[in-house]
């Protein structure tokens, strides 16, 4: 019987490269878009066909975690079971005014939006799919994370505050949902060249810096976070939980000198 990931955020970026990662391998995915249903189901159709698997696309507010039940429910009806979970989705646009940007802007409705699609919808996510885990016999439950809790980056408080939560949630997460057979991870990218970094203000910047800072002299790709994520999803992983593991090109060290 075919394994299923469940994937939150995969029409673009590190979501899709991830997604079709796992497809490759013969793993069916469910998958959540935020709003253009169209070149989601597109995805769905391309990696079905490519394939083999069974792909499906699910639409999700992550900005509502409690919606995340019935989208289980809708899973549970599509798919026979749930093996594997990783939150990925992020937000961005008008959901992070206040929550981007220096420390003094600021303010409270912005930070509690970051929050809520990074640590709470990983939360909610993450219990729904440990219920279905659990009759399967395990699983493995990922959080994306980035290293912006680790390197001062310009604008990034919000964003930065809410992956150091999430990676301390994937520690007590991981404590307790190992007597099921589940494992759960965190994967902190040092910035991955996607669309969602092309829109920040400084892009150019942040860019040339990363390239200066990596000892391999280029920002990371979405598939340079692919592999890590199915490789902590298989045998070959079985002893590591309530890690975070960093993927950066070595730029969370401080970069060359010269």
């Amino acid at each position: 019987m075919s394994k299923t990931l469940i994937i939150s955020g995969a029409t673009r970026g590190i979501g899709k490269a991830i997604a079709e990662r796992f497809a490759k391998e013969g793993i069916n995915i469910a998958f959540t878009y935020n709003s253009n249903e169209e070149i989601a189901n597109n995805l769905a159709k391309e990696w079905g066909e490519k394939y083999g698997i069974k792909a499906k696309a699910y639409k999700l507010n992550i900005l509502e975690p409690e919606t995340y039940k019935d989208l289980f429910k809708q899973i549970d009806e599509d798919f026979e079971r749930v093996d594997f979970f990783i939150s990925n989705a992020i937000i961005s646009g008008r959901a992070v005014v206040g929550g981007f940007g220096p420390f003094m802007r600021l303010r409270p409705k912005g930070i509690c939006n970051i929050f809520t699609a990074t640590v709470n919808a990983f939360v909610v996510g993450a219990q729904e799919a440990a219920k279905r885990m659990q009759k399967v016999g395990g699983g493995s439950i990922i959080s994306l994370s980035s290293t912006g809790n680790l390197v001062y980056t310009p604008n990034y408080a919000g964003h930065g505050s809410s992956k150091a939560a999430v990676e301390t949630m994937v520690k007590y997460a991981a404590a307790e949902l190992g007597e099921w057979g589940i494992r759960v991870n965190a994967i902190s990218g040092g910035p991955i060249d996607t669309d969602a970094l092309r829109a920040f203000p400084n892009y150019e910047e942040v860019k040339a810096e990363v390239e200066k800072r990596s000892p391999l002299n280029r920002m990371g790709l979405p598939e340079d976070l692919a592999g890590i994520a199915y490789f902590l999803c298989t045998d070959e992983a079985s002893w590591i939980t309530g890690q975070t593991i960093v993927v950066d090109g070595g730029t969370t060290f401080g970069g060359k000198i010269g």
